[in-house]
């Protein structure tokens, strides 16, 4: 007897917020085999988990190795319903953000955690890694026409490559192009506004919110 489509949609979903990235590739497959909508499982069974387990973070259930660990059962699962993605829903357009942590800063988990939040609710990032010259991260924004730049740092000896950045953007002639939402730790609303970037976050579920807001997504 066939499994209901919504009996599946709860399994993906739950395989992502208990973290099994291995059970979620079987659960994934039956939902194929049985002919279901990839986009349905993608959005109704990985994201609805994803999101189940933001929720928990923000409530300070789960933390930032929990999260990492549900977003391996999500790509997992994502990997085998994407080839199932009708064309027009493969190449919808989605906005467009670079993402990465500043010059000589190597701490990522708090960025990473970011783009994992982003992606779930449905931004297209480009991660530029750790340690990122000012240059590379305005370089990549001109190149992919992106309409956000995410900037991060744990330390505050690095900070002022936040600025760098803002100031390049300027002088490349793209700043009235793209929004600028920065974070990490030692970073304060007030810097963010002392440097002129647009949006300040103090999380990865606040920088999800926050970069709506700016783009003025729903």
């Amino acid at each position: 007897m066939t499994t209901s489509k919504e009996e599946l949609l709860n399994k993906l979903s739950e395989c992502v917020l208990e973290m099994e990235d291995e059970e979620v590739v079987d659960v994934a497959e039956e939902y194929i085999e049985a002919g279901y909508p990839a986009l349905d499982g993608i959005m109704e069974g990985l994201v609805d988990g994803m999101n189940k387990a933001s929720e928990l973070f923000e409530e300070e259930e789960y933390f930032v190795t929990d999260i990492l660990l549900c977003s391996d059962a999500m790509y997992a699962g994502l990997e085998v319903l994407r080839p199932y993605l009708p064309d027009e829903e493969e190449q919808a357009a989605k906005p467009i953000a670079v993402i990465g942590v500043v010059e000589g800063d190597t701490h990522d988990i708090g960025k990473n955690l970011v783009k994992i939040m982003m992606e779930t609710a449905g931004f297209e990032m480009h991660d530029l890694g750790r340690d990122v010259p000012a240059e590379e991260f305005v370089n990549q924004a001109e190149a992919l026409k992106a309409q956000l730049v995410c900037i991060s740092t744990l330390m505050t000896t690095t900070m002022s490559g936040m600025e760098d950045i803002i100031e390049l953007l300027k002088e490349r002639g793209i700043r009235d192009n793209v929004k600028v939402m920065v974070g990490g730790s030692p970073v304060s609303k007030k810097y963010a506004n002392d440097i002129g970037a647009d949006g300040y976050s103090v999380n990865a579920v606040e920088a999800v919110r926050v970069a709506k807001e700016l783009l003025n997504i729903a």
